[in-house]
């Protein structure tokens, strides 16, 4: 499993709906499971995003997939990145020429 950092900003009609957001987080965690992913972290944070979610994903396209059927809703827009452990980060550098 490849982990990865979905940074969240709620939209207008999420704002509107914020009361809503517990019961849509559940619903984000139900969407992880069905995609074959799993959420490690969920917080709601004060700055420059709104909620930030660690996940695990088998592969890009199921983190992207997800990604995309939770900004599809219309409460949120999400930027994902791929993080990398340290074990996956002394691979990486060991390859380097």
């Amino acid at each position: 499993m490849q982990t990865y950092i979905l940074l969240v900003n709620f939209t207008d009609q999420g704002m509107r709906k914020i009361k809503d957001t517990i019961g849509r987080a559940d619903a984000f965690k139900e969407m992880a499971k069905k995609s074959g992913a799993t959420i490690k972290v969920l917080c709601w944070t004060i700055g420059r995003y709104d909620v930030i979610a660690v996940f695990e994903a088998p592969d890009d396209e199921s983190a992207t997939a997800l990604a995309f059927s939770a900004s599809s809703l219309g409460n949120v827009r999400s930027e994902i990145l791929r993080a990398f452990s340290f074990e996956e980060m002394s691979g990486i550098l060991a390859k380097m020429v």
